[in-house]
């Protein structure tokens, strides 16, 4: 239970620091958003209202960064994140609600799947190396190194443009309207198809490669010699005692990579153009919209503590030495 404690306490800190990151980085960046708000507005706003946009905004000279400090929190408790900028009058909690699920859908699913597969292979490859396994390692190797950005540009070029297969951007057809019929669950599948195939190429040859050198190591262990003195068959060997072993440093690194599902893969939705959080992170930061860029970042933080305080406790369940005390 202090181990529990002492992990919570120790996330909540970490909240709090990021949040104040979270409040004074944005306000860091050069220029004025409210001006970029009267530049879409091609200035046909009169002094009373862009006074009154500074003062809406709470960038006002009279209210000083330490209070807008204090009234950021208050508005947090509250489960306010404020007015957008680029999308006003919408609140962030709109805007973020409205691009969430694109990135839970084509980035979670895409996590997921590379990760049981990618596992599993790493497995097969460490288990039953100096075989036909090594074939992968190779080819592994090569994929893990490609950057996502870099391999979605080349599948734009080879499937999408000059009348291709797929879609280049968008997150479904022109004149489709949203809603869970056939026709708009279709077209976004159709347009998810190739970004979730970038993703999981690239992502699924890192979780080969680290599993594969796992198991190279777990396979010398005693244990694993008992294992097969006893007289256990591969298979069981292989899962119940290599595998699972080898599996515990992978837990952290796929708790993280969860929480930044969140975040979505940045560079892959703005080659695509795909509507998710990472695409509206890019956009608020060109607007230098204070408040969406505060909220994306409080989601994404959150989602990253979260999912690595579970990651914990699946420590606790896997590993029977974490839970010894003192």
């Amino acid at each position: 239970m202090s181990y529990l404690l002492r992990r919570i306490g120790f996330y909540a800190f970490t909240a709090w620091a990021a949040i104040t990151i979270n409040f004074f980085l944005p306000r860091a960046i050069p220029g004025d958003p409210v001006q970029s708000l009267i530049a879409r507005a091609q200035g046909q706003l009169s002094t009373d209202a862009i006074q009154s946009l500074y003062i809406l905004f709470g960038l006002d000279d009279e209210q000083s960064l330490v209070s807008q400090y204090f009234e950021y929190w208050g508005q947090l408790l509250s489960g306010d994140l404020g007015l957008s900028f680029t999308f006003f009058p919408s609140p962030v909690s709109d805007v973020i609600a409205d691009s969430l699920p694109w990135t839970l859908a084509l980035v979670g699913f895409t996590t997921v799947i590379s990760f049981l597969l990618g596992t599993a292979l790493g497995v097969v490859a460490g288990w039953w190396r100096g075989t036909w396994a090594d074939l992968l390692m190779p080819v592994t190797t090569f994929l893990s190194s490609i950057p996502y950005f870099w391999l979605g540009l080349i599948a734009i070029t080879l499937f999408a443009d000059q009348g291709g297969a797929f879609p280049s951007s968008g997150g479904y057809d022109p004149g489709v309207v949203p809603g869970w019929d056939l026709d708009f669950i279709g077209s976004a599948i159709h347009h998810s198809l190739l970004p979730a195939i970038t993703i999981l190429i690239t992502s699924m040859s890192g979780w080969v490669l680290s599993m594969r050198n796992m198991m190279l190591t777990v396979a010398a262990e005693d244990y694993i010699t008992v294992a097969h003195a006893k007289g256990l068959s591969q298979r069981r060997v292989m899962v119940s005692y290599a595998a699972r072993n080898a599996l515990l440093p992978n837990v952290s690194a796929f708790a993280l990579s969860l929480g930044l599902i969140v975040g979505g893969t940045l560079l892959v939705e703005i080659v695509f153009s795909y509507p998710g959080i990472g695409f509206q992170l890019f956009s608020a930061v060109g607007a230098k919209d204070y408040p969406l860029i505060q909220g994306i970042f409080l989601i994404i933080t959150l989602s990253v503590l979260v999912a690595n305080l579970v990651a914990d406790l699946v420590y606790l369940l896997l590993d029977p030495r974490t839970r010894k005390e003192g």
